[in-house]
């Protein structure tokens, strides 16, 4: 089911400079046509494997990564766990074929900033890599239920272990960041969540930095994931709102 882009985030001055790492040589020649004319998007480098990414980061400089996720050498997981341990890290985001796979879960985990389909249209391809240089991810708060529910096939016992480890980390947090990071969770941008809890967007934001520094955490996708390992969602949050 096709459903509207969200809406692109205003231009800045200087284009998103994108890296693209897959195995294939087709399908980056073909990530390359389309993406190369795209607005305020410049292709700075071509990888073919996860161990050639950070050489070519610290050479290029990317602001964005799209990372395909299976590769020989090294999978573009691990490529992705090694990049986001980076203190420079660039925000990545992962190609899969898959919408529901528990690779593309792991990789959100280690830090990557969203993931998008192989066979996206190139319009939403673009607006993905620009929202997520300017800070939004693209996942769905649906789709991150549908991640959480494909690997989450251990049991109930491991599914109460990891919502007890997650409450206990919750309570690190003071009562108003606990607020927003539901309501991060359930999808909203700063400016809803400013507008719902009766907040600046400056003040939520500074709540945001506060919540990934003591959860230690990479990104508001592994904010939004610890929500929902921690059971803090009502069951009416399955809207089509994006994180971010």
């Amino acid at each position: 089911m096709n459903t509207p882009a969200p809406p692109t985030p205003p231009a800045s001055s200087e284009p998103v400079r994108l890296l693209i790492v897959d195995d294939d040589p087709l399908v980056r020649a073909g990530l390359t046509l389309m993406l190369g004319g795209g607005q305020g998007i410049d292709i700075v480098g071509e990888g073919a494997d996860g161990n050639e990414v950070e050489e070519l980061v610290e050479r290029l400089r990317p602001d964005v990564v799209l990372m395909d996720i299976r590769m020989p050498v090294m999978d573009g997981l691990t490529a992705t766990e090694r990049l986001r341990r980076r203190p420079d890290a660039p925000e990545v985001v992962v190609l899969t074929t898959f919408h529901a796979d528990e690779q593309v879960l792991r990789a959100i985990r280690a830090g990557a900033a969203g993931f998008v389909l192989k066979d996206t249209p190139p319009a939403r391809i673009v607006d993905s890599v620009r929202r997520v240089a300017a800070g939004d991810p693209v996942l769905s708060p649906a789709v991150t239920r549908q991640l959480m529910a494909r690997a989450a096939g251990g049991g109930h016992g491991d599914r109460a272990d990891r919502t007890e480890r997650a409450r206990r980390r919750f309570g690190q947090l003071a009562e108003r960041e606990r607020e927003v990071a539901v309501a991060v969770g359930r999808g909203g941008s700063n400016a809803e969540i400013a507008a719902s809890l009766y907040l600046s967007v400056a003040t939520v934001k500074t709540h945001v930095s506060r919540i990934l520094a003591k959860l230690e955490l990479n990104n508001r996708v592994q904010i939004a994931l610890l929500v929902h390992d921690a059971g803090l969602l009502d069951t009416d949050d399955e809207r089509g709102s994006h994180l971010g």
